[in-house]
């Protein structure tokens, strides 16, 4: 099953946002009775970004930047905080969120290849995630989706190379549901994009605000089982939740900042060099200490790695780039 089908499964088929008639009313009365939304100011740090890991960065490498970055600005509202020879840095109120480096020789990813299904931004509150679905329904952006997770509310779109996003906005974390082994309950529900369309203020967009984050990051792999033992054994991550040919993997009791499946990419190899797409992302740890075990697991088990920009650097199974830093 492709991304695109499944997405239209998770949303009964509603996967356009236009002005006039922003969209098709999908009522769900639990989803109705989980959308009250978080007090949490827009400075505050939200919890997932509070956790010992989180996904700090992540690194995509384009074929027509101009067109990604402005897709990534105009619709996204994020800012360009440093341009480079070979690309830029995208942020939200000077914190950097999103590397684009082009390379017009490029191999373009195919669609089965190990690499990005998303990367999710983490709205503050969920009236940003309102304000956000209001812009991009004035602005006519083609929605791949909306779910509701129980734990979050979450809306999907591809940018103009198909690298997937995913904007969401989490339930308090007290109001989540966990198993006694620990795992958080999670689903795939409609949302009712009308229902949060219409909670959203009357007022100008003016882009992601102080607070928007990369909540997780989810991953196309090869293989499940060897998914589960790299970033469960090696890297150190829990295992949260279960999909049927996914693990979702977070650290601290998070619901998930990682994401592995194999929908579209089962048997996939490790990625060739010279591929559009996610080439790597930031894993950044809130103390040296816990950093330091993460590191001390690599050695032991032998996994090769460098020392590079301040964190170490490494490779998954399937050759997705990643960096460990404090």
């Amino acid at each position: 099953m492709d991304r695109r089908k499944f997405l239209a499964l998770a949303t009964g088929g509603t996967l356009a946002a236009t002005a006039s008639t922003p969209f098709n009313s999908l009522a769900n009365s639990r989803a109705n009775s989980r959308a009250g939304d978080h007090p949490m100011t827009s400075s505050e740090r939200s919890y997932a970004l509070t956790r010992p890991a989180y996904i700090d960065q992540s690194h995509l490498v384009v074929k027509d930047l101009v067109a990604v970055s402005g897709f990534y600005q105009k619709m996204l509202g994020l800012s360009v905080l440093e341009r480079t020879a070979s690309g830029e840095v995208l942020g939200v109120a000077g914190l950097p969120l999103l590397t684009l480096t082009t390379d017009r020789d490029a191999r373009e990813a195919p669609r089965n290849a190990a690499g990005l299904f998303h990367t999710a931004f983490l709205m503050p509150n969920r009236t940003e995630l309102a304000r956000w679905l209001r812009h991009a329904a004035h602005n006519n952006v083609m929605l791949d989706g909306a779910s509701d997770h129980l734990v979050s509310e979450a809306i999907y779109l591809s940018d103009p190379e198909g690298n997937g996003i995913e904007i969401y906005a989490d339930r308090p974390h007290e109001s989540w549901k966990f198993h006694q082994d620990g795992m958080v309950e999670m689903a795939t529900l409609r949302l009712d994009l009308q229902a949060l369309y219409n909670s959203a203020p009357d007022d100008a967009w003016g882009g992601m605000v102080d607070g928007t984050a990369i909540g997780h990051i989810h991953l196309q792999v090869g293989d499940i089982p060897q998914a589960d033992v790299f970033y469960r054994d090696v890297l150190g991550l829990k295992l949260m939740a279960r999909y049927p040919g996914a693990s979702f993997f977070a650290s601290g009791g998070y619901h998930h900042h990682l994401g592995a499946n194999i929908w579209n990419s089962g048997g996939a190899g490790t990625r060739a060099d010279n591929m559009t797409g996610l080439s790597d992302y930031k894993i950044r740890f809130n103390d040296q200490e816990t950093l330091g075990k993460a590191v001390a697991k690599l050695d032991e088990l032998e996994i090769k790695s460098e020392k590079r920009n301040g964190g170490v650097f490494l490779r998954d199974p399937w050759g997705i780039g990643l960096t460990l830093s404090a």
